[in-house]
């Protein structure tokens, strides 16, 4: 019965069961006294008599329409009205209004159908609290005494003079909306609409929406390759070592006294740096470098490399222990930032020209490191050396990411107008919406470039974590169908120790997911942000000793000139001091 009440909902079931409880205990109710609890009872005629009957009740009662309830069987109408008035104005009570009840006590007794409190104009306007109706007539006492409280409450407060409000008072108390400081105007909501491309917009959309003085001086600026970091290095920075990283040899000295015969005999050219001397200094290098956001365990393995370089190693003449330790460092340092290899990306456009193909560059890395704004950026760059660029937006998950690109592409066409270059616009965009195939996309991108000849193809992919399995195997998907010249991994340059995770699990999955002999893995490093860190420049150190990649391009800024060349020497002079 359970389950039938589950599946049909029938509305005579409980009445049944009733029913027959009630006939099986009658029936057989002297057997289950004298218990007898398994014998062979017969019920099934009683069982089908009463199942006709609940069968017809239910009928009766699903066909007859409900019945609604009169006003007189409503509870509405079993209230009073004393008890439907409502004193919302009524004060708190007082001890005064203490003994006003008191003292009314009695004459409610008297009528106890008239009502606790009533509320009454007088002809002066005021509002008479707490008097009683007696017979249909208000106690003349308490309108007095009320009279009186309001009269020396107005003579106590002298009563302002009589203003009308403003028509426009009611407007002042609304809420109006905020605005935020360096906002800009807003412009129609109908342009911000980015839904969709109406032709409003089309038609209304210019370069003068997008250039003004400040831009206008962009252009030029990038021509050529890019510029590198600048930096001021301080002057006998190497001779302070001695001070801020003391050797354990020479603290022994000093402790022993030796006085000015011991500053000669450890700076003549005869003595051996052992890793006991080197302890010290090397200890407080990895702190430093650790505390630069340099990955712990690349700290310890640099420091290691400088200990096994110099050990054995005769010191020069005049030549300190934690000086000679500290210059070695900054010689790994700047070798290990130095490229193997010359990253030159304009020859490289220049080639593929030659060979009459677009030079293809794929931007990959983790969720909000400014991927689409970087490319924007380089996109300036290989626009304002005269290459005209197609951007494919393979990000087909983010929301927003096809229209930032649009934006950024609009914003470059108004900085290069295509009226000086044949009146074809330098920047495209190539897009299919949402959720599509990025690896599909990317062909179709590249033959479209290859068709318009166009010189490069930057490619746009989503943001994903190392550890997600299906969207890293999309990625290596994408860079094995379309093959391309650059892989970029775009990296901030404000992480420490994920750096390290994030570019081994990367290139894991790009030679995990491939299914070709020498999988395209990593061929350098865009470094973002860089312009937020100060001093704490070590994710770039623990980047290119994961990979053994250069770091090609270095993100400073927010306009699209803030693109630099890395310089080693500037990094490690920001490293170390």
């Amino acid at each position: 019965m359970v389950a039938y009440q589950k599946i049909l909902q029938l509305s005579y079931i409980d009445k049944f069961l009733d029913d027959v409880h009630l006939e099986f205990r009658d029936k057989f109710k002297e057997d289950l006294e004298n218990g007898q609890f398994f014998s062979n009872f017969d019920f099934g005629n009683e069982f089908e008599k009463i199942l006709a009957s609940a069968e017809e009740y239910g009928r009766i009662v699903t066909s007859q329409p409900k019945k609604m309830r009169t006003f007189e069987e409503s509870l509405k109408s079993k209230k009073t009205v004393a008890s439907m008035i409502e004193n919302k104005k009524e004060p708190k009570p007082t001890s005064k209004g203490k003994e006003n009840k008191e003292s009314l006590k009695g004459k409610n007794d008297n009528n106890k159908t008239a009502p606790k409190s009533c509320v009454r104009a007088t002809q002066n306007g005021f509002t008479e609290k707490n008097s009683v109706v007696l017979n249909g007539e208000v106690d003349s006492e308490i309108i007095i005494k009320n009279r009186q409280k309001m009269f020396e409450k107005m003579q106590g407060k002298p009563k302002k003079s009589d203003k009308t409000k403003s028509p426009s008072s009611k407007e002042n108390k609304t809420k109006k909306p905020r605005v935020w400081d360096n906002s800009g105007t807003c412009r129609d909501a109908q342009f911000l609409d980015f839904s969709e491309e109406p032709k409003i917009r089309q038609e209304g959309t210019g370069s003068e929406d997008y250039l003004n003085e400040e831009t206008r001086a962009w252009v030029g600026q990038m021509k050529g390759d890019i510029k590198s970091m600048e930096y001021s290095e301080s002057e006998d920075e190497l001779s302070e070592t001695e001070e801020k990283f003391p050797s354990k040899s020479r603290q022994n000295g000093k402790e022993k006294g030796f006085g000015m015969f011991n500053m000669f005999r450890g700076l003549v050219g005869s003595k051996s740096i052992s890793r006991e001397d080197m302890e010290p200094i090397l200890d407080k290098l990895r702190d430093h470098m650790i505390a630069k956001n340099v990955a712990t365990d690349i700290a310890g393995k640099l420091c290691e490399s400088v200990a096994s370089r110099l050990e054995g190693k005769v010191l020069g003449t005049f030549t300190g222990v934690a000086s000679t330790v500290k210059a070695t460092l900054v010689d790994a340092l700047v070798q290990l930032l130095s490229p193997r290899r010359r990253v030159d990306i304009l020859r490289d456009v220049i080639e593929a020209q030659q060979q009459q193909r677009p030079y293809v560059m794929v931007f990959c890395g983790v969720n909000g490191v400014g991927k689409s704004t970087n490319l924007a950026k380089i996109c300036f760059w290989l626009v304002e050396n005269n290459f005209k660029v197609l951007i494919a937006a393979c990000d087909t998950f983010r929301a927003g990411a096809v229209e930032q690109l649009r934006t950024h592409s609009r914003c470059l066409n108004a900085l290069h107008p295509p009226e000086k270059h044949g009146g074809y616009p330098v920047v495209q965009l190539y897009q299919k919406g949402y959720g599509k195939d990025a690896a599909g996309i990317a062909m179709e991108a590249i033959n479209q470039a290859r068709d318009c000849k166009m010189d490069v193809v930057l490619v746009d992919t989503a943001g994903r974590m190392q550890d997600n399995e299906p969207l890293m195997r999309a990625l290596a998907k994408l860079i094995k169908v379309n093959s391309p010249d650059l892989v970029l991994f775009v990296g901030e340059a404000l992480v420490g120790n994920e750096a390290v995770d994030q570019l081994v699990k990367f290139n894991q999955a790009l030679a995990d997911h491939s299914s070709q002999e020498k999988p395209h893995l990593i061929d350098g490093i865009v470094l973002t942000k860089f312009d937020t860190i100060d001093d704490k420049v070590g994710a770039a150190i623990s980047m290119t000793y994961i990979t053994g990649q250069p770091i090609v391009f270095v993100g400073t800024g927010q306009t699209y000139t803030d693109l630099k060349n890395l310089n080693a020497k500037a990094v490690v002079h920001a490293l170390m001091k």
